[in-house]
């Protein structure tokens, strides 16, 4: 590939983490994807690339840039005291780093690290799709309801590219 090679990007795919998934609808909570996110059989979510979205390839096959994503994910158990809501992620990737943000809240004004994303681990799925791995970052702590410590695993990021 040609360094500066843009690609544009298919869905985005990330299950934020499955153990606090079965949390929730353990305790009997509910799980709602909405607004051009939709939920997978094995419980991923899968965010629908905004409208012209796309990413440079380098030399070295790695994507960087930015591509933003549609749809909200709402988590809620214990009748509201625990309660998850992110929408239109981004994967943001540029000379310090990769990161996965998102709204956090459902007025959307104001966007939050959730995740930090380890591109040189980054492999190539069954589909074809990178799958990188993550990790909650600093700022992701408090979307994730106060449960898990900064640079705790996540579930891999699928990321499509055309």
């Amino acid at each position: 590939m040609a360094d500066g090679e843009t690609r544009t990007v298919g869905p985005l795919g990330w299950g934020v983490k499955q153990s606090f998934r079965s949390y929730v609808e353990g305790s009997g909570g509910t799980i709602e994807a909405d607004g051009g996110a939709t939920r997978g059989a094995d419980g991923e979510f899968s965010f629908e690339p905004a409208p012209g979205e796309a990413l440079s390839v380098g030399a070295d096959g790695k994507p960087h840039g930015i591509a933003r994503f549609t749809g909200e994910v709402r988590c809620e158990a214990h009748g509201g005291m625990l309660k998850m809501f992110l929408a239109d992620p981004a994967i943001e990737i540029g000379p310090a780093g990769a990161a996965l943000t998102a709204a956090d809240s459902p007025a959307r004004d104001r966007r939050c690290e959730l995740a930090v994303l380890d591109l040189a681990a980054a492999t190539t799925g069954e589909a074809g799709e990178l799958v990188i791995p993550s990790k909650l970052s600093k700022d992701g702590w408090r979307i994730m309801p106060d449960h898990y410590l900064p640079t705790t695993p996540l579930d891999p990021v699928r990321l499509r590219l055309r």
